[in-house]
């Protein structure tokens, strides 16, 4: 899914509440840490919001800013999942939260009539296990439910500070970097020109 945290950034900022320092896509404060990783619900987590921005928001206010990053799901990312599952065992590693999982989940079904369950093996989401990318915990219960072996293993994620837990944990790691899309990568591309044979 494309995100762009900045969006949120700006959703706050015009609420008069500086969420940039407590969250980025490479840092989070425990608070949000807490949130991610199930230890806080939505209710806790909206009254959290409003002590921290020690401002008078409604919960629609924060719910909109904070969802404001979600963007779409590009139908050739989805093409191609589709693709691989017929060869690869494919799994779903996401750092996220109630709020955020019910809102891309609707707009997964809205344009699919699928579900991301549908397209993967199976999914992890943070705040469901909670675990949270970067710990190698997340990494090790992924292997270790799914008996995958970890050098046969390859992790995707456009997160530098990811991969090094991974790759303790024998993971074989691709760094997608900007602007480059998941389409894009030479094993992929030769997958999908290579469709029939998948």
């Amino acid at each position: 899914m494309n995100i762009d945290f900045k969006l949120t950034e700006k959703a706050f900022a015009d609420l008069g509440f500086d969420f940039a320092k407590h969250m980025t896509q490479f840092h989070i404060t425990p608070f949000f840490e807490d949130y991610e990783t199930g230890k806080i619900n939505n209710t806790e987590f909206v009254k959290g919001i409003q002590q921290i921005a020690g401002a008078p928001l409604t919960e629609k206010e924060i719910i909109h800013a904070w969802n404001a990053l979600l963007l779409d799901f590009p139908l050739e990312r989805i093409e191609l999942l589709e693709k691989l599952k017929k060869k690869y065992r494919i799994f779903l590693l996401s750092n996220t939260n109630a709020l955020h999982y019910e809102a891309f989940q609707q707009t997964f079904y809205s344009l699919t009539g699928k579900r991301l369950e549908d397209i993967f093996e199976k999914t992890y989401y943070s705040h469901t296990v909670n675990l949270r990318k970067p710990d190698v915990a997340i990494y090790k219960l992924v292997l270790d439910e799914n008996k995958l072996k970890a050098e046969q293993t390859l992790f995707i994620d456009d997160t530098a500070s990811n991969f090094s837990p991974a790759q303790q944990a024998g993971i074989q790691t691709f760094h997608l970097k900007k602007p480059m899309q998941i389409t894009e990568i030479p094993l992929f591309t030769e997958q999908s020109k290579n469709a029939g044979k998948l």
